[in-house]
């Protein structure tokens, strides 16, 4: 109705009233329009080094990511390729990667000291060890760290070597939950016929899923990628996950949300669009909120 509010407080702590600044926060522009935003600064570290280290198999890889973190370092990244990802690169761009490896993971410290750096990457190498990993390097310089990097950032435009339509998801569960989920999603891979390269942060259990279709133009083909889709949406909710980390709702997913939460949980989110935007005139029909 055009009234303004300030969502939060510039103070550190602020436990007055309700959450309004979170609530709008990843709303999608279903509940307002931003004008201002506030934002903190982080001083950023003095130092950093990356390291990769090389799986035989993405299970050892993902039960390294859940031991790593649980280990009590917090690394700045903590990305993975599987094989159909690490060989869609090296055919791409033949940057020497191991296309024998079930996985890569590509990781990064920071802080002030160089001790600081040396114990973080020592506790990595040794979890990483600890579960299977054959091969730990660690960038010597910057180009080194530029190498390791490149795989990542390029993944998304390589791995259409397997399709021309990219069904690309990002779903997120539990650190813990990642061996699981890529393990069924391997299964889906068998059942389907399609290609499903995998990557992304799993420093938070978020992973980019990609079905991959050939020949888009064939209806059913691509009905059937939609299908294993949604089996993926459903797994990654029984492990306790969720059907975005990142991208968001939209419309695309919106049929999917109330796999993901119940009637009562549906119902609230419109009594909380309605009290926002009574007229229902932000981005109608997002979310899968009413009409």
């Amino acid at each position: 109705n055009g009234d303004v509010i300030r969502a939060g407080k510039k103070t550190i702590k602020d436990v007055a009233g309700f959450n309004v600044a979170g609530i709008l926060i990843a709303s999608e522009g279903n509940l307002a329009v931003i004008t201002e935003i506030t934002l903190k600064l982080i001083a950023k570290p003095r130092l950093s080094r990356s390291a990769m280290g090389v799986f035989p198999n993405i299970e050892s890889a993902m039960n390294a990511v859940y031991k790593t973190m649980a280990s009590g370092i917090t690394p700045v990244a903590m990305e993975f390729l599987d094989n159909l990802s690490i060989r869609a690169v090296e055919e791409r761009f033949h940057k020497g990667l191991p296309i024998d490896a079930g996985a890569i993971l590509i990781t990064q410290v920071d802080g002030d000291l160089t001790e600081q750096l040396d114990f973080q990457l020592n506790i990595l190498s040794d979890k990483f060890k600890e579960n299977g990993c054959i091969d730990f390097r660690i960038a010597k310089n910057d180009e080194e760290t530029q190498n390791l990097w490149f795989a990542r950032r390029n993944v998304s435009q390589s791995i259409t070597i397997y399709g021309k339509k990219k069904l690309n998801e990002d779903i997120t569960v539990p650190r813990s939950s990642l061996p699981a989920l890529l393990s069924e999603i391997g299964k889906l891979s068998e059942k389907y016929g399609f290609k499903i390269p995998c990557f992304g942060h799993t420093g938070d259990g978020n992973v980019h899923v990609n079905v991959m279709v050939k020949d888009p133009s064939d209806k059913a083909v691509l009905q059937r990628g939609y299908e294993c889709i949604e089996e993926i949406f459903k797994i990654a909710i029984s492990l306790e996950g969720t059907l975005s980390g990142e991208h968001g709702i939209g419309l695309s997913k919106a049929p999917f949300m109330r796999l993901a939460f119940s009637q009562a949980e549906m119902d609230l989110f419109a009594r909380i669009k309605k009290a926002f935007d009574p007229n229902n005139i932000l981005n109608p029909g997002k979310m899968g909120l009413p009409l």
